[in-house]
Order: structure tokens, then C-alpha cells, then sequence
């Protein structure tokens, strides 16, 4: 009932289409074709996983650990920007320069077309994790895909979001690893990284950190499930 009135509420097309494609399981949020995020508005297709209330939380807690740790303009980078909701809406909170990588030419054109509708600046990249970047930067952000090959997910989630962005090797921690390996490369001297992860990965990411950033402070917090959600490293004089 909930997503038929959202359907009524925003959908510009032909209601009984879109009741249709609700029928086949298909997420409201491609249904409309947008979803709000942060109090922005962004484009979302089959192209990208559709934002999720937890990504809000990292996005808003990483806002607030830069407020606390930086007093001037800074460089960002998100890893694995899908549809731009991450580095958008950086952007428009606080005073960076921000690029945003992803591996998918498709969700790029996406990330774009979120960009120009936002107003957001945003210097966008194709490449593989971090292998494209030749700069240093403060902050470093990423929800990349960590869902395991055999772990249980939903139906609605498996058959429709793409599958490139869903799922990772390693149970899961391919991406995060790959990330920690080589991030000091492109990180000054005071840095933030900011993750979002699996619930039950939190343990071992945060002991694989351990042997690249023993001199920076490691930490796990929940989201509002109460479930750990997302990692920080945070290093500052």
C-alpha cells in the first residue's frame, strides 16, 4: 500500500504501467526513476543500487567527523560512486574538492545527470577502485559492494540492482582490502576514510586495517538497526 501511494504521489507516467511493474517485483524507486537522499533528489535506474537510509547515516557521520577534524578546504574521493548520492551531497555540505570513481561507464552517465540536476561539481572518473587517482587526498569514502557470493538477499535486491555493485569476492571484503592496501599512496598526512560495511564484517576489516594504519584511530559504529555498519579511520596530528 505504501508503494502504491508513492507510485500515485510521483510517478509522471501511466499509473496502471507502473501498478504492472510493481506486480513483477520491481523496486518502486526504478518504477519513478528517482529517490531522495540527504534532502536531494537523484536519478536511479538499473544502472545503480538504489540509496539506502545507511548511506544517509555515512554520508552524515563522515560530514561530521570532517567538521571536527579539518578547518579548510579539502580534497574527497568516493570509490564506487554509483549514482553520485555519496559525492553530491559531500559537495554540497561541505568545502572540498571532490572526485568520484566508478568502474561502470552506465553508472557514471547516471552520477552525471545527478550532478547537473543538483548543481554539484564533481570531477568524475572511470576507473577500477583507486588505480586511476594521482592525487593525495584528506578523505577517502566508499560504500563499495561487499555482499558475499553465497550470502541470502532479497528477491527484489538480486534480480534487479546490479549485480556489480552487490557482490565481492573474499566473503565479501575484496573491495575494502584493496582499498586499505594501497590508500596511503593517496592520502595526506591527516586523512579520513569513511566506510560503510557489512554487518558482520566489522571485526575482521577493522583487524586488516590494523596492518596498514596502526598509527591512526580505528572504529566501528552501528547504524540505526543497532547493527555494525560502517568503519572509520581517522588520523590527525
Amino acid at each position: 500500500m505504501k508503494n502504491i501511494e508513492y507510485i500515485k504521489k510521483y510517478y509522471k507516467g501511466n499509473i496502471n504501467d507502473a501498478l504492472k511493474q510493481l506486480e513483477q517485483n520491481i523496486p518502486v524507486q526504478y518504477i519513478v526513476g528517482n529517490v531522495d537522499f540527504y534532502g536531494y533528489n537523484f536519478i536511479v535506474n538499473e544502472n545503480v543500487l538504489i540509496p539506502r537510509f545507511e548511506t544517509e547515516q555515512l554520508v552524515e557521520k563522515t560530514i561530521n567527523l570532517i567538521k571536527k577534524n579539518f578547518d579548510k578546504k579539502i580534497d574527497i574521493v568516493d570509490i564506487g560512486t554509483g549514482s553520485g548520492c555519496i559525492a553530491i551531497t559531500l559537495k554540497k555540505q561541505i568545502d572540498c574538492n571532490m572526485d568520484a570513481v566508478d568502474i561502470s561507464l552506465d553508472a557514471l552517465n547516471v552520477a552525471k545527470e545527478n550532478a547537473n540536476k543538483n548543481n554539484a561539481d564533481i570531477n568524475f572518473i572511470q576507473g577500477n577502485m583507486l588505480d586511476k587517482l594521482n592525487k593525495k587526498y584528506d578523505v577517502i569514502i566508499s560504500n563499495p559492494p561487499y555482499i558475499a557470493y553465497d550470502e541470502e538477499i532479497e528477491n527484489i535486491v538480486k534480480n534487479n540492482e546490479p549485480n556489480i555493485a552487490l557482490y565481492a569476492d573474499d566473503e565479501g571484503m575484496y573491495y575494502y582490502k584493496k582499498i586499505l592496501e594501497n590508500a596511503r599512496e593517496y592520502l595526506k598526512d591527516n586523512f579520513i576514510i569513511a566506510f560503510e560495511i557489512g554487518y558482520l564484517q566489522g571485526p575482521k576489516l577493522k583487524e586488516y586495517a590494523n596492518n596498514f594504519f596502526s598509527d591512526s584511530k580505528i572504529f566501528i559504529e552501528k547504524d540505526l538497526s543497532l547493527k555494525d555498519r560502517f568503519l572509520f579511520i581517522v588520523k590527525t596530528h
